[in-house]
């Protein structure tokens, strides 16, 4: 039998992260969403910086077309809006389970003032759009040489 160690603050962890997921399916928003959501959906989305210190967002958007994806930059805010529409109805059956998430999407996300929002390319392949959002020069990190005197 093994020993276990006593440890009073698991249980309340363990409540505390049950407790969120629970609020969290309530009010269908996440708490780490940056400025807003809403919608009848939201697209998964990564962000992240790649090797030449850009910033990346990879969005998840199967079934949407490219031409209902509207991409906006405004005050240091990147809005990411969409609409995924149903193919086609079931017309002589009926549904037995419905579990895809169909309407519109809008997500924001605040730029860092280092972003040069004049040199974002934003790409859509395979249901994912890729959004990259290159540093200013002056905010790119940079090597200086010393000298010996």
């Amino acid at each position: 039998m093994a020993i276990v160690r006593f440890d009073p603050f698991r249980d309340l962890a363990t409540m505390h992260d049950r407790l969120n997921r629970v609020f969290d399916g309530i009010s269908g928003r996440r708490l780490d969403d940056d400025v807003m959501s809403r919608g009848d959906w939201l697209p998964s989305v990564d962000i992240f910086e790649n090797e030449n210190q850009d910033v990346v967002l990879k969005a998840e958007l199967p079934g949407v077309a490219k031409e209902d994806i509207a991409l906006s930059i405004e005050n240091h805010t990147l809005t990411l809006k969409g609409e995924r529409k149903r193919a086609h109805e079931v017309k002589n059956g009926q549904y037995h389970r419905i579990e895809r998430a169909y309407g519109g999407f809008s997500r924001s996300f605040s730029l860092p003032s280092t972003v040069d929002s004049e040199h974002v390319q934003a790409d859509f392949k395979d249901g994912v759009l890729t959004i990259v959002l290159p540093r200013k020069e002056e905010a790119k990190p940079r090597q200086i040489a010393v000298k010996v005197s």
